[in-house]
């Protein structure tokens, strides 16, 4: 209701000096002026793009592409020119900062979207290659003709760990065993690749060397539990044979994970039934009705403090008198960017993101939790936006710790950098310049994190809160001001 009164005082304002309920609306007339059709010509495109991944996926399946050796190569140097292409599109046309936040956005998820599928499936595509060498192994094993004797082919079955064989074969314990393995080999300070059970089994069924009946018994139960774990590992969260690696691989498949909710590409995901029709169309009006009032907004208040800035470096005033106004332009934009960060939140993960999920049957909701209750900047950027931590917990701070051995704190460093990073390639191309103002901010987060985790703060919510609220007011009309300014 309050919202609604403001709006109503805004364009009662505006009919009184412009004639007009809308002012003089030049953010509209910038957003429209020109290109609009490009946009959504480049825009459809560029999702189009993204089955260059497929292809890739389906060339390793084939064999034509080893994905341990060029596959993971050649996806990244995709995704990179695919950036690269994105970014340089909206220089090339020098579109508006409307036109130029949509498809750099839209760009960076398709590209979060595509790695996700690519290394998710490239995985699984070891998986499956691994799994059919253990079938050969097993069929080499069935033609063995045990000795009676005890053999001294290596391994003894008393040199073999079997007590995993207790447990039932599954994805969960497959990777609890890489993980202990991986483990043993950091303590042992080794570079090399470690040579398993598995391995040595292999070696042994291979080398054509005599096997006596318990070292077959045991190979045999060692190999089963192995084939059978990758079986359920290629399975994931899939309920049926026809979602499992590597059936998943279709055309239809990968572009519904392009339009589905989220950025973590599965093999199945939880579906609803039908859809509430009256709850999209619920949704699609709060969007439209969220950025009638974001544009509001915008030009009542935060458009006359840009237009000001220009006319400053316009006329040649020197840095030091501008900074001078920088107090004052910090206090103007304070309350309208706190209501525009708010809104722009509603707007995406709670009015598109439902809408689409709605529309795409998609029944996991859980896009945001109650980061308004946030007491440190690590549990904001938890339940601010799940899409964006779920992608950045399973490809950025678990794979650092897995392919480049790192303890968990250089991850999490790694994540927020990368993330810092992906924010400041935004704001590069809004404003053409690069200052790193938003880099050292989000970065500055991290010993605001150690910091709430002190004796000090650790158990006092309220104060937690009170800080991190200070930070949400602030910091985005800062950021702003210097980016104008400076």
């Amino acid at each position: 209701m309050g919202m609604f009164f403001f709006m109503v005082k805004i364009a009662a304002d505006n009919w009184k000096r412009h004639g007009s309920p809308l002012g003089t609306n030049e953010i509209m007339r910038n957003m429209f002026r020109r290109d609009v059709i490009v946009l959504l010509i480049a825009d459809g495109v560029m999702c189009g793009l993204t089955g260059v991944s497929w292809l890739l996926q389906r060339a390793i399946r084939a064999g034509y592409v080893d994905w341990d050796r060029t596959g993971w190569v050649l996806q990244n140097v995709w995704q990179t020119a695919y950036i690269g292409a994105v970014v340089g599109l909206t220089m090339y046309r020098d579109w508006p900062w409307t036109h130029t936040v949509f498809f750099v956005m839209h760009g960076v998820v398709m590209l979060m979207k595509q790695h996700s599928y690519a290394f998710y499936n490239g995985y699984l595509a070891s998986a499956y290659e691994k799994r059919g060498r253990l079938l050969a192994k097993l069929k080499e094993l069935e033609n063995v003709d045990p000795v009676r004797s005890p053999s001294r082919t290596e391994p003894p079955v008393s040199a073999i760990s079997t007590s995993h064989l207790a447990h039932v074969p599954s994805a969960h314990e497959y990777k609890e065993r890489r993980r202990s393995v991986s483990a043993h080999n950091a303590e042992k300070r080794t570079t090399a690749a470690p040579v398993t059970d598995i391995d040595k089994i292999a070696a042994a069924i291979g080398s054509g060397e005599p096997l006596d009946e318990e070292q077959v018994h045991v190979f045999e139960r060692i190999l089963k539990w192995e084939v059978d774990a990758l079986s359920d590992e290629l399975k994931g969260k899939s309920t049926t044979v026809a979602h499992a690696y590597p059936d998943n691989l279709t055309l239809m498949n990968h572009y519904e994970f392009i339009l589905l909710p989220t950025l973590v590409y599965e093999l199945e995901y939880p579906r609803s039934d039908s859809i509430n029709w009256y709850y999209a169309a619920e949704k699609m009006a709060a969007c439209f009705g969220v950025i009638f009032v974001m544009i509001m907004i915008s030009q009542a208040f935060i458009y006359p403090v840009v237009m000001d800035t220009v006319r400053m470096k316009e006329v040649g005033m020197p840095l030091a008198e501008r900074f001078q106004q920088f107090p004052w332009m910090l206090s103007d934009l304070i309350f309208p960017f706190m209501m525009e960060y708010l809104l722009v939140w509603y707007l995406i993960w709670e009015t598109i993101l439902n809408f689409i999920a709605e529309l795409t049957y998609f029944a996991d909701r859980s896009f945001y939790d109650a980061w308004w209750n946030s007491l440190s900047w690590d549990q904001f950027a938890r339940d601010w936006n799940r899409p964006v931590h779920n992608f950045l917990l399973r490809h950025v701070y678990h794979s650092s710790i897995s392919a480049m051995k790192v303890n968990k704190h250089t991850a999490t460093l790694i994540t927020f950098f990368l993330s810092a990073c992906v924010h400041e390639l935004v704001m590069w191309c809004i404003f053409k310049k690069l200052r790193g103002y938003l880099l050292v901010l989000q970065m500055f987060q991290l010993p605001l994190v150690r910091l709430s985790r002190t004796r000090w703060l650790r158990h006092k919510s309220t104060l937690g809160n009170m800080i991190f609220w200070l930070g949400i007011f602030t910091g985005p009309s800062i950021l702003c001001s210097l980016y104008l300014i400076l």
